[in-house]
C-alpha cells in the first residue's frame, strides 16, 4: 500500500501507482556480501546456490544511542532504518506502528513541502509513500510481511528489546526549512539601491525676468 503525493508543484508528474505486493518476496530474503564487501538483500540465492537465509551479527559501528542493548545497537549501526512519511497517509501510519511495536529504532523523515518532494524524488526515483530503507535496501509501499523479512535478514530481533526509557526521535522534514529573512532587513537592503537608482534632483531653471537696472541686457545665467 502506498500514498502518492498531492502537492501542486508535482501534480503533473503523478502517474498511476501500483501497490507493492507482499508475495514478491515470499521465498525468503538472502543476505549477499559482494567481492567489495557491500551487503545487499535479494529474494534469490547467490549464483553458487548453496546460500541460506542468514542473520547478520553485530560487528559494525555502534549506533549513536548508547542506551540500546548491545546487539540491537550493533545491528542499527550496520543497517539503520529510515521511514519516509506524508500527511494523511494511512499506510504511513501502519508502517510507523509496525516498526514501533517490533522495537525497531528508526528515523522518520516527513515529505510535505515542495523542497521535500523534489529531494524525495531524487532519492527514491518515485512518488510513493510510505518509503523505507534498511541499510542500502529500499522498500516502496508497506507490506508487513515484506518488511519483516528484510528486518529479519538484517538481524533485527523479532521481539522488541527497546528499554522502557527509550524515546523515538521526533519526525523531521526531509529538507530543513530555510530561515525566514526579516522584513526590516529586506527593506534596509533595498533602500540604498532605490536611492542609487533615483536620478539626482536638478535645481530649477532660473526665470528670465527681462532687463533690470543691474542687468540691462536681460542675460540669463
Amino acid at each position: 500500500m502506498h500514498k502518492p503525493f498531492t502537492a501542486p508543484l508535482l501534480a503533473s508528474l503523478l502517474m498511476t501507482l501500483v501497490c507493492a505486493g507482499a508475495g514478491a518476496h515470499a521465498q525468503g530474503v538472502y543476505r549477499i556480501v559482494g567481492p567489495d564487501g557491500k551487503v545487499t538483500f535479494s529474494d534469490r540465492p547467490p549464483a553458487e546456490g548453496n546460500a541460506q537465509p542468514a542473520r547478520t551479527t553485530g560487528t559494525g559501528p555502534a549506533a549513536s544511542n548508547d542506551a540500546l542493548p548491545f546487539e540491537l545497537r550493533q545491528v542499527a549501526g550496520r543497517f539503520p532504518v529510515t521511514l519516509y512519511t506524508g500527511n494523511d497517509c494511512a499506510p504511513c501510519t501502519s508502517a510507523r506502528n509496525f516498526l514501533s511495536l517490533r522495537g525497531i529504532p528508526f528515523t522518520e523523515r516527513t515529505v510535505s513541502s515542495n523542497d521535500d518532494i523534489a529531494a524525495f524524488q531524487r532519492l527514491s526515483g518515485g512518488t510513493s509513500l510510505p518509503f523505507g530503507s534498511i541499510g542500502s535496501q529500499q522498500l516502496t509501499g508497506f507490506s508487513e510481511g515484506e518488511w519483516a523479512q528484510y528486518l529479519d535478514a538484517a538481524g533485527y530481533p523479532k521481539q522488541s528489546q527497546l528499554p522502557r526509557t527509550y524515546r523515538q526521535p521526533a519526525p523531521a522534514p526531509l529538507v530543513a526549512a530555510k530561515p525566514a529573512v526579516p522584513a526590516a532587513a529586506t527593506a534596509g537592503a533595498s533602500a540604498p539601491a532605490a536611492r542609487a537608482s533615483s536620478p539626482r534632483a536638478r535645481p530649477p531653471a532660473p526665470v528670465n525676468q527681462g532687463p533690470t537696472p543691474s542687468n540691462p541686457a536681460g542675460i540669463t545665467f
